[in-house]
């Protein structure tokens, strides 16, 4: 989403290389630079002098101390202003959870946004909180909303709500009392929207809330929009007072600006995002996460989150006990390859990690999504006996497995000399004079953190 920004914001703060201190001179052409790629990015004109305001006033004030690195000083004062026009520290919960369940949670917003899908990536979400989610089917207009929404919530492995009623409020109304009596502990509304704003829709919605008390009243916004999703957030925000937004369709061709201006335009947080189809694709919003990815410093905190969701643990034990008594196999490194895919695209895992964002484009090329498929494909036309073990693998095998896997013999070459590299490396940490080697050079590095 941010990947132009970033690219923009990175070229701007070179100008400061080689300088002594930050001056209102050198930080005039600097500022000037950051507020066309904010423009760009389509920030809101009056969020974007705000902010440079604020950075220009910090980086002249009594916080820059003398001498102190001006690109580094710059960076941190950005750094900080990100966060604060993105909605600050998020809290601990992105929900707030009634204190009787259930808890009521409004999805509101235009026609075509994504709030049925987000209806069920939430779910998902909840049930990851040990939370157990009803969806509730409120759009009684859309051809098949309804049923969309039932088939949403069986791929999210929840209940949805079933009547025959089709007065949206009555729905609502009794899908809330029915939680009370089966145990659901958070009901999520769908609501029906338009392709503009409407009073019509507006009344409706306003009833719902009267009938229903709702905890949380978030904001669908569909992040193609840009600043289309920031005035329809304000419209729907002064007639129903939202709650937070969810943003989707980050992952498309979009510029990045509603999730600048949404919060200096509603008061309210941006608190999930919608990265891709799949229902797993949904996450929650860190402005201070995303603030370091958007200034190239990565974001380890999340890539951890994503792979804990994503990898098998129990399977990576398995994998863990073997590479410790020095039985990797080509095997093992399929499924490697297989846990490597799960964590998405390569630019993805990429941008997670610093000091990656300028060269992700140039890393994915050489460790490309397309060259791992080649390289499982070249396993998967193996035996299970020359998986096991690679020194079978002979001229007339590897012509074999060529014409199965439609890679040239000088592919299936280098995979087994990576593979051999591999295996070489991960049997040097059980050579008891490797490990003391590498300690020793610890030791010499002088780091009083390490635990020996």
């Amino acid at each position: 989403m941010f990947d132009s920004l970033t690219q923009k914001l990175s070229q701007a703060m070179k100008s400061l290389r080689g300088q002594s201190k930050l001056t209102e001179a050198n930080l005039e052409g600097v500022l000037r630079e950051v507020r066309m790629a904010l423009l760009e990015a389509d920030v809101h004109v009056s969020v974007a002098r705000t902010f440079l305001q604020r950075v220009k006033e910090k980086a002249l004030g009594a916080e820059v101390m003398q001498g102190l690195n001006p690109t580094q000083a710059f960076i941190d004062i950005v750094h900080r202003e990100l966060v604060e026009i993105m909605g600050g520290q998020a809290p601990e919960h992105p929900i707030l959870f009634a204190s009787k369940p259930p808890t009521v949670v409004m999805m509101v917003g235009l026609q075509g946004a994504g709030k049925t899908t987000s209806c069920g990536k939430l779910a998902v979400f909840l049930k990851k909180l040990g939370r157990s989610p009803i969806l509730v089917p409120a759009d009684v207009y859309r051809p098949a909303a309804i049923e969309q929404l039932h088939v949403v919530a069986k791929d999210a492995g929840v209940p949805s709500f079933r009547t025959e009623e089709m007065d949206p409020v009555a729905i609502c109304a009794a899908a809330v009392a029915e939680a009370k009596v089966k145990g659901w502990d958070v009901v999520v509304l769908d609501t029906a929207g338009r392709l503009h704003l409407d009073e019509g829709l507006m009344e409706e919605l306003a009833r719902i809330k009267a009938a229903t008390a709702p905890d949380e009243i978030l904001f669908v916004a569909d992040a193609m929009t840009g600043q289309d999703a920031v005035r329809s957030a304000t419209a729907f925000h002064e007639k129903l007072g939202i709650t937070g937004v969810v943003l989707t369709k980050t992952d498309g061709d979009t510029r990045g600006g509603a999730a600048f201006s949404i919060k200096q335009a509603t008061g309210q947080p941006l608190k999930f995002v919608g990265e891709g189809e799949k229902l797993e694709d949904f996450q929650r919003f860190h402005p201070d996460r995303m603030a370091q990815r958007i200034l190239g410093m990565g974001d380890v905190l999340s890539l951890i989150e994503h792979a804990k969701d994503k990898i098998d643990e129990k399977e990576a034990e398995v994998m863990a006990k073997r590479l410790a008594k020095n039985q990797f196999t080509l095997e093992d490194m399929r499924k490697q390859f297989q846990q490597v895919k799960k964590l998405g695209s390569m630019q993805k895992i990429l941008g997670f990690m610093p000091g990656m964002g300028q060269l992700k484009e140039q890393l994915a090329t050489v460790a490309t999504d397309k060259r791992i498929n080649h390289l499982e494909a070249i396993i998967n036309s193996m035996t299970p006996a020359e998986r096991a073990n690679h020194n079978l693998l002979d001229g007339k095998r590897k012509r074999r497995i060529a014409a199965g896997s439609g890679r040239p013999v000088s592919e299936i070459n280098q995979l087994l000399k990576q593979f051999a590299e591999t295996k070489k490396m991960m049997g040097q940490f059980n050579d008891p004079k490797f490990m003391a080697r590498m300690q020793r050079m610890a030791k010499m590095g002088g780091n009083p953190n390490l635990p020996f």
